[in-house]
């Protein structure tokens, strides 16, 4: 009797110990997929940036690693996993070697609240879109870390503009937010997209918020720290910023920031003003299209991701073209134009767009 309740007692624990280890897997797939996805979307911009900058030089571009050079960012990274990893002597070796992962992984979680499709998202959360901007802010502590800890005078001077610039852009992009927040009446992304399918093409918030629009496009270029904002940087006076003392992946990961917070606002500018994943089509949710059955189903879903990436992509060209047809600004000019015209600007939209929808309850 003893011995009978014993295996069953062994049976019991085996049983809940394999659930667990199944919910395990199952929680770790979606989030193994969602990163070796962005890893490759990184690799299409490097790619695409090379391939548009040299039509716009009137250059050919990477060529020889694999067809029409799709491989030459891959070998590039590989590269900088075989190159030596060089430490100050005099730096602080933690915050040196700590700070380009939290830039990273901080730009990472943002993709969690992001819909890539119908069905398509790691968890909608009512708060998404504000959870974005409170993630988004650790970046610039990890670029602070890394210009502080290098214990160089150029790197830090590097690091302070980061973190003064992040501050600068990321208060006129939350009443950007906020004023799309007003008019889906929900924070969460995938309530954003289902709320702009009802009329169309000309029901995406960018005909409903045009102020809004290119308040969040400046902003977002401002703190992806791109050309005319890419003042952390500036290699031409600060040698490469908070960046100058790293090598190897560590300089690597400092790159593959930059293009994985691109790539998040591109997403995000989708998500918020394009309509996500909804065709301009009047009156036909692509959500209604495809749920005869789950062969269809699964077809939506895999046309709305497609169409996400689409309007993503095409949505690149702006800040890839930018980088080669307006100069740098100063660092005075660049805080003007953040504290003196785009907060007010963007604060005025906001109390437009809280007006009409008081107007219109």
């Amino acid at each position: 009797m003893i011995i009978e309740e014993a295996q069953a007692i062994n049976s019991f624990f085996r049983s809940e110990s394999s659930k667990e280890v199944y919910g395990l897997i199952w929680l770790l797939v979606p989030i193994l997929t969602l990163v070796l996805g962005i890893t490759i979307g990184v690799l299409v911009i490097v790619w695409l940036e090379r391939k548009i900058s040299a039509g716009i030089q009137r250059r050919i571009g990477p060529e020889y690693a694999g067809p029409l050079g799709i491989l030459q960012a891959l070998a590039d990274g590989v590269k900088l996993l075989f190159k030596e990893d060089l430490l100050p002597s005099r730096g602080d070796i933690r915050l040196f070697s700590v700070g380009p992962s939290v830039a990273v992984v901080s730009i990472l979680l943002s993709y969690s609240v992001i819909p890539f499709g119908y069905h398509l998202v790691l968890t909608d959360l009512s708060i998404g879109v504000f959870l974005w901007i409170a993630i988004s802010s650790i970046a610039p502590i990890g670029l602070l870390m890394s210009g502080y800890g290098s214990n160089n005078k150029y790197s830090f001077s590097g690091g302070l503009r980061a973190a003064a610039q992040s501050i600068s852009y990321e208060i006129p992009l939350t009443p950007c937010v906020l004023s799309i927040s007003l008019l889906s009446n929900s924070s969460s992304t995938v309530d954003i997209v289902e709320a702009q399918s009802k009329y169309g093409f000309w029901g995406w918030n960018l005909w409903r918020q045009p102020i809004g629009f290119l308040v969040f496009i400046i902003s977002s270029l401002a703190e992806c720290e791109r050309l005319p904002f890419d003042l952390p940087e500036a290699e031409e006076e600060l040698v490469a910023g908070y960046q100058t003392e790293y090598s190897g992946i560590k300089f690597g990961l400092f790159y593959v920031a930059s293009y994985l917070n691109l790539l998040v606002s591109s997403l995000f500018v989708t998500v918020l003003y394009l309509g996500g994943w909804n065709l301009p089509i009047p009156y036909i949710p692509i959500t209604e299209l495809f749920e005869i059955n789950k062969t269809s189903e699964v077809f939506g879903t895999t046309i709305s991701l497609l169409i996400t990436l689409a309007k993503a992509y095409l949505f690149l060209f702006i800040p890839i073209s930018t980088r080669w047809t307006l100069p740098r600004l100063r660092m005075d000019q660049l805080l003007n134009l953040g504290w003196k015209s785009l907060l007010p600007i963007a604060l005025g939209n906001l109390l437009l767009t809280t007006s009409s929808q008081l107007v219109s309850l």
